[in-house]
């Protein structure tokens, strides 16, 4: 199983829809407030939700189907 990083922030309706896309495609993740790492806001800002895993980003909009292509390509090249 890949391990799927949200990050966001508090307060931002479009990182809210982001998890809830994420929870309906069956994705288990964890959420990373970006304010919380100088590194990580300077990244994101202006970009988040933005979905990480195995050094693939997925950044906002997205929907389930999106999210499970995005998940099974790096399955595959894990596989690999």
């Amino acid at each position: 199983m890949i391990k799927v990083v949200l990050y966001s922030t508090w307060g931002c309706h479009l990182c809210e829809q982001a998890e809830t896309v994420l929870g309906n495609a069956g994705i288990t993740f964890r959420v990373v407030d970006i304010v919380d790492d100088d590194q990580l806001f300077q990244q994101f800002r202006l970009h988040i939700p933005v979905v990480a895993a195995a050094e693939s980003l997925l950044y906002w909009p997205f929907n389930e189907i999106a999210v499970l292509n995005w998940a099974n390509e790096i399955k595959a090249k894990d596989t690999k």
